[in-house]
């Protein structure tokens, strides 16, 4: 059949080039020590940044969760599926980053990945001279959600802050849209909010903070990259997801009531979507009480011990540590193929680590992302930085 040759053609070239995905079937509850098809490993390639994706507390909430409100919500929000758990949650998260906000509310999603369509599609849906600008190393759900807009759009190139105020001077649209990650995903440092946020408040642009890496781990009480920088504002449109640091799943926006109210009627993400289950809402209460909490404090504070244990460990002389105080630590290979070859001899001493390769990444920028987790112990670590620092001599 003429189609699949087609299909099968392709998928040669990607496997010529280093670039096939392959999945792991895993065992056992996530977390640093996990069964993977039938091995014990170490993991350094989860989102689980705080160690809570098998905490007692979430798991027992989410069972009463299921006992109070079945499995399924059985319809879209706008339908019969937001169970008083969901606008519970909702409530909360308005709470959680709402010092940060204007007249705060939330709307959560399925995914993150939902989310970033919804709010970027909805905050321009009705106005075609709408224009967005959006960040060069943005996630591909903020880039698909720049797509489907259907609006004029500028990518700015990376951090480049003067590049961003000429387009943005250059703009006639009434309504301007910036989007950014604040953790950028594959990098770990940080978007320049403060600055960002000047530009926007300065040209009457929307700022939306994709903040999946830094919800929960950022702040003094886990608020995420709004606390940690200290903005205020009513250009902003923040986005966190629930399914990294806080352990269990779905995502949220949060931002002016108007911009909410906007996003429900409006954002198609959310109108035609069932609504997720309503026991994942009722575990996430929990959730953000341990992260706004002292066990969250100190989860946090030994995350960032062993982000400086790796720091100080690595000698590295071809590979790169990229800078990072982050849970996200890549190394930079560069070359596909020396990178999935330091990935699988990882593997095979035991060590999970994530081999990164376009198009996640730029071409020849082909990394190892390393991640920590909170429920990771310095031993561990210590384990991760002999064998990297041996590891690149070996495959020299």
């Amino acid at each position: 059949m003429e189609l699949l040759k087609r299909l099968n053609q392709q998928l040669q070239a990607l496997d010529d080039q280093q670039l096939i995905r392959k999945r792991r079937t895993v065992d056992s509850p996530c977390g640093p020590r996990v069964s993977v098809d039938g091995r014990e490993l170490l993991a350094f390639c989860s989102n689980d940044y705080l160690g809570l994706a098998n905490h007692r507390k979430i798991k027992l909430a989410l069972q009463e969760g299921a006992a109070i409100y079945g499995v399924g919500s059985g319809a879209s929000h706008l339908i019969s599926g937001h169970a008083r758990a969901h606008a519970m949650l909702e409530e909360r998260l308005a709470q959680f980053v709402g010092a940060h906000l204007e007249a705060p509310r939330a709307i959560s999603f399925c995914t993150g990945y939902m989310a970033n369509l919804a709010v970027v599609t909805g905050l321009t849906a009705g106005d075609k001279e709408a224009e967005i600008f959006s960040e060069e190393l943005n996630h591909a759900s903020l880039i698909d959600g720049v797509r489907l807009s259907r609006v004029k759009a500028h990518v700015y190139p990376h951090a480049d802050l003067q590049a961003l105020e000429a387009l943005l001077k250059a703009s006639k649209a009434a309504t301007k849209v910036v989007v950014t990650d604040s953790v950028f995903s594959m990098d770990g440092h940080l978007a320049p909010l403060p600055r960002l946020l000047a530009l926007c408040e300065q040209h009457h642009a929307w700022l939306v903070v994709d903040d999946a890496h830094g919800f929960g781990t950022l702040g003094a009480n886990g608020h995420g990259a709004l606390e940690h920088f200290n903005l205020r504002s009513p250009y902003l449109v923040y986005m966190g997801t629930l399914g990294k640091a806080a352990g269990v799943g779905g995502a949220f926006v949060a931002a002016h009531e108007t911009v909410i109210e906007t996003l429900i009627q409006k954002a198609r993400p959310y109108i035609f979507t069932t609504a997720a289950p309503p026991a994942l809402a009722h575990a996430l209460l929990t959730s953000l009480d341990l992260l706004e909490g002292e066990e969250g404090l100190t989860r946090r504070a030994h995350l960032q011990a062993l982000v400086a244990q790796l720091d100080d460990g690595l000698r590295l002389q071809r590979w790169q540590r990229l800078p990072s105080k982050t849970a996200i630590q890549p190394v930079l290979i560069g070359d596909n193929a020396e990178t999935m070859r330091a990935g699988a001899a990882l593997y095979e001493q035991g060590l999970w680590v994530g081999a990164i390769r376009p198009p996640t990444v730029a071409p020849g920028t082909a990394r190892l992302r390393v991640t920590l987790s909170a429920a990771h112990n310095s031993m561990e670590v210590a384990k991760l930085i002999g064998a990297l620092n041996a590891l690149e001599k070996e495959l020299k």
